[in-house]
Order: structure tokens, then sequence, then C-alpha cells
């Protein structure tokens, strides 16, 4: 018998299986469904899934459809499935984080992936944007395929940055160790010039990234000192951009001051990630251009908390946590009475995978109603993906189905406690056929 290598062994005893296939038709009998394109609760609808993992028809009232498991959610409110801009799923934050860098592998951190993805698509997160890491295009690769559980990625791969910016993997390392890593270039995802700019997308094309991200500004969680200071020309963003284009790709810009924010939405990003320092004049061109943003204040809120922790943070990074950290929900608030376009997004492997929902209460703490804290996670966030058939609980769309017991408009704490989660037919949480 030819026995199997022992990291398949180990991957696959990480395999856990919807309790149906995509080969059964199921039948979703929802006490009240909520319509993400006009963000209101339309009442109960029956939900008709296909063999092919998509949405059939969505019927007004409690239908009978013969041939199909019937999955009784009366007492449910159905919505689709909820989409998380901003995931780090290799990562989880830990006094340890910053020593595991050197003391652990590639595959370590992929095994932990694992772990990660599937705690987040229990958490009803049936779709995320991964920005940042080679692991996530490998854990895509194998969620897509079928050997483990998990949200659908769109992954960035490798961050594009500049020399010392967020996102340098040589900062805070040792001359002889950063001597050892050679000189780093658009292939690292490091670059200075415009002509660099448009190789670090190729490399992204070539190693099978989905959207490109850029770290226009210092960073919170990098070893340097500065969190907002601009780190990329107007020109070197505008050559990101145009060649992004000609690959399809969007092009998501981590970014806190107000210079950086203000020279990636000049240079055409989709959108802004974080946006600490955003102000009325930026987000009045933000408005005029269309750029979305995505606030991650989940990830403020950690961060600021673990400041206050001695031994958390390295020191250099401690004060940059604790000040800018804090202010993203303001900025938040502030964003959404200005109107400018919201997408839903956490930062998670920040605070921890899992806890996505959060997010939604933050939202709404900070001012958002319920209703649209839901649409940034769903017609919002697949408009940000530039996928036309996620999003939505229609004729055509994926098979993605979250559902809480009561009415999350009503208490939106209930997203922290999901009953039910379907990705692409297939039921991963809750629901037992009648």
């Amino acid at each position: 018998m030819t026995r199997l290598p022992f990291t398949l062994l180990a991957i696959l005893g990480f395999v856990i299986g919807p309790w149906a296939s995509a080969a059964t038709p199921l039948i979703l009998q929802c006490g009240d469904v909520f319509d993400s394109r006009t963000a209101r609760l339309i009442g109960a609808h029956t939900i008709v899934t296909g063999p092919d993992g998509r949405i059939q028809s969505l019927v007004r009232g409690k239908l009978a459809v013969p041939n199909g498991a019937i999955l009784d959610l009366s007492g449910q409110t159905c919505m689709p499935g909820w989409i998380d801009l901003h995931v780090h799923l290799s990562d989880e934050s830990s006094p340890n984080s910053y020593q595991e860098e050197f003391r652990l592998d590639e595959i370590d951190f992929g095994y932990r992936a694992i772990a990660y993805a599937d705690r987040t698509l229990k958490a009803g997160f049936t779709t995320v944007r991964d920005l940042g890491g080679t692991v996530a295009l490998h854990l895509r690769d194998a969620i897509n395929q079928g050997y483990v559980s998990g949200p659908r990625i769109y992954a960035a791969g490798t961050a594009i940055a500049s020399t010392g910016g967020h996102g340098d993997p040589t900062n805070g390392v040792n001359a002889e160790l950063a001597h050892l890593l050679g000189p780093l270039g658009p292939t690292e995802g490091v670059i200075n010039s415009v002509d660099a700019a448009r190789q670090a997308v190729r490399q992204r094309y070539k190693e099978g990234s989905d959207v490109i991200k850029i770290t226009a500004t210092g960073g919170v969680l990098s070893y340097a000192k500065s969190g907002d200071a601009p780190q990329f020309t107007v020109e070197e963003i505008r050559a990101v951009v145009d060649t992004a284009k000609d690959y399809g790709y969007k092009v998501a810009a981590h970014a806190h001051g107000k210079e950086g924010i203000r020279r990636a939405v000049e240079g055409g990003v989709t959108s802004i990630e974080h946006g600490t320092y955003l102000d009325e004049e930026v987000m009045t061109l933000m408005k005029k251009r269309g750029t979305w943003y995505v606030p991650t204040i989940s990830a403020g809120k950690f961060v600021a908390e673990k400041a206050k922790i001695d031994g958390y943070f390295p020191e250099i990074i401690r004060p940059k946590a604790a000040r800018i950290g804090s202010q993203i929900a303001d900025t938040f608030a502030r964003a959404y009475r200005a109107g400018v376009r919201i997408g839903f997004g956490t930062d998670q492997g920040v605070a921890p995978h899992g806890q996505n929902a959060k997010e939604f209460v933050y939202m709404v703490e900070a001012g958002m109603p319920a209703a649209a804290a839901l649409q940034a996670a769903t017609f919002n966030a697949a408009e940000v993906l530039g996928a036309s058939d996620l999003g939505q609980i229609a004729p055509g769309f994926h098979a993605d189905v979250v559902a809480v017991s009561g009415n999350p408009l009503s208490d939106i704490k209930l997203t922290e406690a999901v009953s039910f989660v379907m990705k692409d037919g297939l039921v991963y949480v809750g629901g037992k056929p009648n």
C-alpha cells in the first residue's frame, strides 16, 4: 500500500464537509429575506437552489417544492452570504507575531490559514478579499478544488510597497539577514519608479493574484516609525492602476494619512482601506471619483486596546497603534454622513478570525443604520469586487445564504451568532432537512 505524504494527510484531516452535496436541490423556507439591493426586509420567501450551486428561484411565501430537501428557516432572517473586503487569512495578531516571522515557515502559516478560513466561513462570511500574503493564493485554490472548507477568496498575493514602506519585508530586520534576502524589487513587491510599478503588477499576474494591493502610506503594524506618511508618487500609483486595468484587476490602497489617500484617489484606485485621516476635502474627491472606502473599524479598536498592554507590540509600533487605531471609528462616522461609498471590511488577522461580524456592531454604533451596514457587506462589497453574481439573493446568483434567528435590523448583534450558513448550495452551519 502506498503511504500518503504526512502533509497531505494533515490537510485532509482539516476537511470539514457540508452535510449535503451540490447535486441535491435545497429549498430554504425563510421567515424573512434581506433584499441587499434595496436594503430592506421583504418578508417570507422560499429560496430554491440548483445542482450548480446557484439560486434557481426566489418565491414569495412558503413554497412546497418536490424532489428537493426542504430546510425550515421560518423563524430566521435570510441574507446573502456576507463579504469581507479586507482580511489576512495567514495571520492572527498575538504578542508572538513578530518573532514567529523568524521562527516559522510558510507551511506553518498555511496550516493556520486552513483553520482561520473555516472559522470565517462558519461565521457567515462566504467571500473574502485577502489583501496580502502568498499563502492566500494557495488556500484559494485548495478551497476551490474542494480540499478544505473556507470562503471564496479574492487574493492579492504580495502587496506592492516602496523601500522602507509598509510592506517592505526587510523592515526591522538586521543588516546581515537583510543582505541574505538580497536586493528587493518588483518581484518581491518593492518598487521605486513607474517602470517598477508596472513590473510589480505583471509579477502579481504571473503569480495568479485576483486583485492588486498597494500600501500608499505607512502602516500601524509595520516595524517603522511613520504610520501615515505618503509612500508613492501619484505617477507610480497611476502606473499600477493603468497596468492593473490591462489584466482586469482592481486596486485596493492601504492608506492612513491624508496626502497618501489623496494621491491614491487621484491615481485611480478602486478602494481606500482604513482611511484614518480622511477629511472633507478628500471625501469630496472620493465621491467625485467614485472611490470606495473600506474602514476596518475592528482593526482600529483592536490595536488601540492592545497598545495599552506592555509587551504586546514592539515599542516602535505602540504609539502608532494607540494614535491611529482610536480614530478610525470617528472617521467612518464622518465618511458615512458625507455620503462616501462604503464597503465592509475588517482587517481580520489583526483582530481574531471568525469575529468579523463585530464590524457590523461597530458600524451601527458609529451611526450607520443596520440595513446600510448589511448592504455594505453584500451588494456594495460585490460591486467593489466587480462580482456580478455575488451579494444578492436572486436567480442566477451564487447560492450563498446566511441566516440569524430574529431581525438583525432591530438587533445588529444577532449577526454575531449565525444559525445557518450556505455557500454555493452547500450547508456548513445549521439546517436539517424535513
